[in-house]
């Protein structure tokens, strides 16, 4: 059975799930592995046979998607030449991870294809959105469109949605609380968190930032180029995470029972609803309206959480039903 995994490349979290899913997938066939994006600091160790330009959200440092540089990297010229580029008819299944030239090359040759993505959750109107008019919306459902739809979130809001996949290495991990927060904003220019992070001198702040390619620190805020061991490393030790309204990240962080304060982007709908849904669960949110983050900072270090979610182990389950229902 010869089986394409493809893959978003933008940001961490579709990287960093694939290296639990794709020790799987190569349990069931032969894999290949296609990744499209530019925006991935986490690796994978397996060989990507193909890789492809595709349509990357660029992170600002302001807190959003730097629009001008995300319009700028686009190329609708080469998107449509990647479509005819790889062989889908030689596989027997296709699954893709919010990839779009292989979604949309799919539609375009009628061949079908199964989306394992937290983005296939918001196939469901059950799962928790904000009431709000958004252009996101249009690109979340068109972005990637596959035939068939098996999704993850924080809660099981649907009959198709599972409960995040937490790496291997991740739930290894020695959790322990040394004091510190480990903070991820990879759209926030790390000069910006220091200011900020530095009005709370109480703890230790060990940042992890997209814009810096040397360690430095300034009092007692800890700043490091992205790096998948230390970062690893420093949540498992932490006392809480601060992030940003990715899914990935937060999952693995209310895993390991930490603390946990989200920022979602600005202009990134499916942060705003990742935030939204952990809102509802009776976690703090930073909202791009609020100006003034030093109050709920504060708050955020000097009170506890109560708070105890279940994500149990059952990717490998998920990867055979998967390849069992709709390989060909």
């Amino acid at each position: 059975m010869k089986i394409l995994y493809a893959i978003q490349g933008t940001g961490n979290g579709h990287v960093s799930r694939a290296r639990e899913i794709v020790p799987l997938l190569q349990k069931h066939g032969d894999l290949d592995i296609l990744i499209s994006g530019t925006q991935a600091d986490v690796k994978l160790a397996q060989e990507v046979k193909f890789q492809l330009h595709g349509f990357s959200f660029i992170f600002g440092k302001k807190g959003g998607v730097d629009h001008f540089k995300t319009w700028k990297n686009m190329n609708l010229f080469r998107f449509k030449k990647d479509m005819s580029a790889v062989p889908l008819k030689d596989y027997n299944l296709i699954i893709n991870d919010f990839e779009p030239v292989t979604a949309w090359a799919c539609k375009s040759q009628g061949i079908e294809s199964v989306s394992l993505s937290h983005q296939a959750s918001f196939k469901s109107k059950k799962v928790p959105r904000p009431r709000t008019i958004d252009w996101g919306k249009l690109i979340l459902s068109r972005y990637a469109p596959t035939t068939h739809h098996i999704g993850f979130h924080f809660e099981r809001y649907d009959d198709f949605i599972y409960t995040p996949v937490i790496r291997s290495e991740i739930r290894e991990l020695v959790n322990t609380n040394l004091g510190h927060y480990t903070v991820y904003l990879p759209a926030i220019d790390d000069r910006d968190l220091v200011k900020l992070l530095k009005l709370i001198p109480s703890v230790r702040w060990e940042v992890f930032s997209k814009h810096t390619k040397t360690g430095y620190n300034d009092g007692n805020v800890f700043v490091e180029p992205v790096n998948n061991i230390k970062f690893n490393q420093s949540m498992a030790s932490s006392a809480g995470l601060f992030t940003g309204g990715g899914f990935e990240g937060p999952a693995e962080a209310l895993f390991l029972g930490k603390k946990l304060l989200v920022a979602p982007m600005r202009f990134q709908y499916e942060q705003q609803c990742n935030a939204y849904a952990l809102k509802e669960l009776g976690l703090p949110v930073i909202w791009g309206s609020n100006r003034n983050w030093l109050p709920i900072l504060k708050d955020f270090v000097a009170n506890t959480q109560s708070h105890q979610f279940n994500f149990p182990d059952e990717t490998a389950e998920i990867v055979a039903n998967v390849v069992s229902k709709y390989a060909k």
